[in-house]
Formats: structure tokens, sequence, C-alpha cells
């Protein structure tokens, strides 16, 4: 063989090589529940957003079903509702809430080690809506993914814009949770940290929460 072809030879291996490991991603399937109007209107705000941000480093699942008689929820098919119709940071917000479950789900030890760290730092928890998640355990979970919301927030909505979705969620549902993090991100960014769970990357300049 001579060297040019060698060289074309290596160069062909390394694009292979290359393209196992960064597949291609197909686009997330959404469907609606019952086909009305609020339902694909939400469709179509999300797919949108889905043209205008890239949501790829926070896509986990790819079937998505937009439902208005529900509670937006992450198992067993990502499901969402359509009470932030034009509201799109809210939306967006919701949907990598719920994508960064699938995350958490995937590190199931980590996650579980985590808690155990926020345990210790927080031995009382509120439990039930508006204060806290359905559960004990849920509330901790939901430390951890609405921290990692914040800060994907930030890195697709700009910092300003992530503060005024984070107070809404504050009033709003998990209000303890997200007052907490808030108060006390720094603390919570270390049991991330600590147990590799800092989320996806990305090539923009993130907020310390999200970096190694």
């Amino acid at each position: 063989m001579s060297s040019v072809c060698a060289v074309i030879a290596t160069f062909m291996l390394a694009l292979i090589l290359r393209s196992c490991d960064t597949p291609a991603q197909s686009p997330p399937i959404i469907r609606t529940a019952h086909n009305s109007l609020s339902e694909l209107a939400t469709k179509t705000q999300l797919e949108g957003l889905m043209q205008q941000y890239d949501l790829k480093p926070w896509t986990f699942t790819r079937e998505i079903v937009i439902d208005y008689s529900a509670i937006p929820h992450s198992h067993p098919v990502l499901t969402l509702h359509t009470r932030h119709l034009k509201q799109g940071d809210e939306l967006l917000s919701t949907y990598v809430h719920e994508q960064l479950h699938w995350y958490l789900s995937a590190h199931e030890e980590e996650t579980h080690a985590a808690e155990s760290d926020l345990m210790k730092l927080y031995p009382d928890v509120p439990v039930g809506f508006p204060e806290g998640a359905q559960d004990r355990e849920s509330t901790y979970l939901h430390l951890l993914v609405c921290r990692l919301e914040q800060g994907a927030d930030e890195v697709l909505l700009g910092e300003e814009r992530t503060k005024n979705v984070t107070n809404f969620w504050a009033g709003d549902h998990y209000r303890w949770v997200y007052r907490t993090i808030l108060q006390d991100g720094p603390k919570i960014d270390e049991t991330l940290r600590s147990h590799h769970l800092q989320g996806p990357r990305t090539n923009k300049v993130t907020k310390e929460f999200i970096k190694p």
C-alpha cells in the first residue's frame, strides 16, 4: 500500500470511529393525547422551541406526549400539559425538567447516593403540594432535578430569564425545593459534583454548578 493510500485509509477509519462516538440524533416524536386545540397548539409551540434551541444535550427520551388533562411527568412516557401555551420559557423549562428525570434514572446508583447526602443536609423536608414532592424521597430527588434544570435554563435562556422562571416555580409548585436551590445552590452543586451528576456537557460557557 502506498503512503498516500495509507494516509487515506487512516483518515477514513478516524471518521468512522468518530461517527460511532457521536451518533446522529433523530428528533423526538411528539404526539397529542386527545388532538385538542390546546394540545395541538402546544405541540407546535414545543416543536418551535426545539428548532430555536439546541436541546439535544438534554434529550434522553424521544417519545413525548402532550395531554391537557395530565400533570407533567417523566415516566413511563414523558408527558407535558398545555398550561404554558404561549409561555415559551416555562414550557422549555418543564420539558428539560422531565428529561432530566431520565438522565438521573440512567444513573440510579449515583442518584441514590446523592439523595443520601442531601438527607444529611436537610433532615426535615416537606412532602406534598405545594412545598414538596409526592413523598420524602421524591423531594430529595427534586433538589437534584431542579438544580440541574436551573443550570440547563441558564445555558439556554440566559441568567435573567432563568431567574424569572425559577422564581415563578418557587411560587407555584415544589416551592420549598426551588427556594432551596436558589438559597443553597452551591451546597447542592457540591453534592452533584461529588457523585458525577453534573449533567450534560455543552460547548457554551456555563455556571459553576454544571462544570466538572
